[in-house]
């Protein structure tokens, strides 16, 4: 088991579900406690798109929530463990998208929906800003490893099922081909905020248009 593997082990990281390890409780809160919880990351994430990993603090995301900082160690005990769980949001997001369905034509729900996430640039910014961290904080680089490994090989189960069925080329593996989709929405998700002008809607429908034309079986 290597450094990344072991740290995934002991943090829980890449569980059913993606969820992170129950932080400790300081306080109880009042109202929906998942609801607060979402609102408390996506606070999170506005701050660290703002001021980056650095600059961020439970103090400050407390007051960007309209939280005192002692609600919002009831859910996350320190900063680190408030990033895991901002990570495990994000990824959280795109897992729903493989649940849109398993046909083909779902397919362009699925990059649809990427789009739009990645349209909000809070959450742009703050990725890039994590998953630069995560070149130096092997507790953050275990979850990103263990849950796109989950996202590929959802994906390439997917894609198994459309070989079978004949609607996906099946010259090329199921896994490499989950690869290749990952790797093209990862491509526009560091462009999109950087040149809108490239994802005009009907330029996206072709762009799209295009993957399923690549993913066609050979004649």
């Amino acid at each position: 088991m290597n450094k990344i593997e072991d740290i995934a082990a002991q943090t829980g990281a890449g569980q059913t579900g993606g969820k992170s390890a129950k932080p400790g409780r300081r306080g109880r809160p009042v109202g929906d406690r998942e609801a607060k919880r979402k609102e408390l990351l996506r606070a999170g994430i506005k701050v660290i798109a703002d001021l980056g990993y650095a600059g961020a603090s439970l103090r400050k995301v407390a007051k960007e929530a309209g939280h005192t900082t002692g609600a919002i160690t009831y859910y996350f005990e320190d900063k680190e463990a408030m990033v895991r769980a901002i990570i495990e949001h994000m990824f959280d997001e795109f897992d729903e998208m493989l649940e849109l369905g398993d046909e083909v034509a779902d397919m362009r729900k699925r990059y649809q929906r990427w789009i739009e996430l990645n349209s909000d640039s809070d959450a742009w910014l703050a990725s890039f800003q994590l998953l630069a961290r995560a070149r130096h904080e092997p507790a953050f680089a275990a979850i990103y490893q263990q849950r796109y490994q989950n996202y590929r090989d959802r994906l390439a189960e997917i894609i198994v099922k459309q070989q079978a069925a004949g609607v996906v080329r099946d010259d090329i593996p199921a896994d490499m081909l989950a690869d290749n989709l990952s790797a093209i929405g990862d491509g526009w998700m560091m462009l999109l905020p950087i040149e809108p002008e490239r994802f005009a809607p009907k330029r996206v429908e072709a762009l799209i248009d295009s993957i399923t034309a690549l993913l066609a079986p050979i004649r």
